[in-house]
């Protein structure tokens, strides 16, 4: 059998989007039909377009399809999307891979030892963000997995300029400070979906891997597969990042949410 093609997609704001992220710039009765893909607490909270939901269940009926998340395992057993269930999944941003539902005790241990020997602790990059966030900002302060630490914000009143310290006192200590929407996180730089994505390569002996995401968590991830694609909103969008392997979408929002997956295909079928 020839090498398949491996595709690692990050979810939030690149395949899956919350009612306030569609981005819907059109009239609402040529508003495209959607699919809710997570409830949480009863109430629907992430949707794809049904094109795209056709889309995803190609993708994965196609393709080594490996949903890629910064989300806990926890999170991400919200999601239900289309298609057959992928044997692979990526979460905590590369600290946990599922093989069928389930996590790799030996990638846990591999990264335990990355984690030990290569950045400062979680607790003290915690006691720090505790220390100098602001409770009339500051909504709710977490941990993620026992792996990486995240506070959600009044982002409009979060102060000019705190991210950016926060981000270089990171940076010292081996941490990557990543905003998305109204939560902050802080990652240990050892952490990548890139490294996860890699051993999911080596284990399925990918010939072709393709990447989508939005934000800084992301960037690594895109720069390791062979392709890559980002929407024209996200993180990344407002900084203009770019990289030689890099396609820079048009499409914002829910439309980006299709044209990934489509493009995903696309190269799919082009190296067939």
């Amino acid at each position: 059998m020839s090498a398949p093609t491996l595709v690692a997609s990050d979810l939030d704001r690149t395949l899956i989007y919350s009612a306030p992220a569609l981005q819907l710039s059109m009239p609402d009765a040529q508003a495209p039909r959607l699919l809710c893909v997570e409830v949480y607490q009863g109430k629907p909270l992430s949707y794809v377009t049904e094109t795209a939901a056709d889309l995803l269940v190609e993708l994965g009926r196609s393709t080594v399809f490996v949903p890629t998340t910064t989300r806990t395992r926890e999170q991400y057993g919200r999601i239900h999307l289309p298609g057959p269930a992928p044997q692979f999944a990526i979460c905590a941003n590369g600290g946990h891979l599922l093989v069928d539902g389930v996590s790799d005790p030996d990638w846990q241990r591999q990264v335990a030892a990355r984690l030990a020997d290569e950045c400062a602790s979680l607790a003290e990059v915690r006691a720090h963000l505790v220390r100098t966030a602001d409770e009339a900002w500051l909504l709710k302060e977490r941990v993620a997995e026992d792996l990486f630490a995240y506070l959600v914000v009044e982002r409009a009143l979060l102060p000019d300029g705190w991210v950016k310290e926060l981000a270089e006192w990171a940076e010292g200590r081996g941490w990557t400070v990543s905003l998305q929407g109204r939560k902050i996180y802080a990652v240990p730089k050892p952490l990548t979906k890139s490294a996860a994505m890699r051993e999911v390569a080596r284990r399925t002996g990918a010939g072709l891997t393709l990447a989508a995401g939005d934000s800084l968590l992301d960037a690594d991830l895109l720069l390791a597969a062979d392709r890559s694609w980002r929407p024209g909103h996200g993180e990344l969008a407002d900084s203009g990042w770019q990289a030689p392997q890099l396609t820079v979408l048009d499409e914002r929002g829910v439309a980006a949410g299709e044209e990934i997956p489509r493009r995903f295909l696309a190269a799919a079928r082009d190296r067939a």
